[in-house]
């Protein structure tokens, strides 16, 4: 959800899709459930993602010096 709302701040998604997506996630009872959303909702998720690089962050290599990275 923390993402979907990053779009609505972005204004890459609009008020009514916020809602109807959040609503759709909110009711869906699995990640199976979630993929049955309506096909102007996911498209208008894809068209968010791509504008914020998620896609390429998901399949961006881990970086060389992550060994140095501090753990807490």
């Amino acid at each position: 959800m923390k993402t979907i709302d990053e779009m609505l701040h972005l204004a890459l998604l609009t008020p009514d899709q916020h809602h109807q997506i959040s609503a759709w996630i909110a009711h869906a009872g699995s990640p199976e459930e979630i993929l049955k959303m309506p096909a102007p909702l996911w498209q208008a998720v894809e068209r968010a993602s791509a504008v914020m690089g998620i896609d390429e962050d998901l399949v961006r290599p881990p970086s060389l010096d992550a060994d140095d990275i501090v753990r807490g």
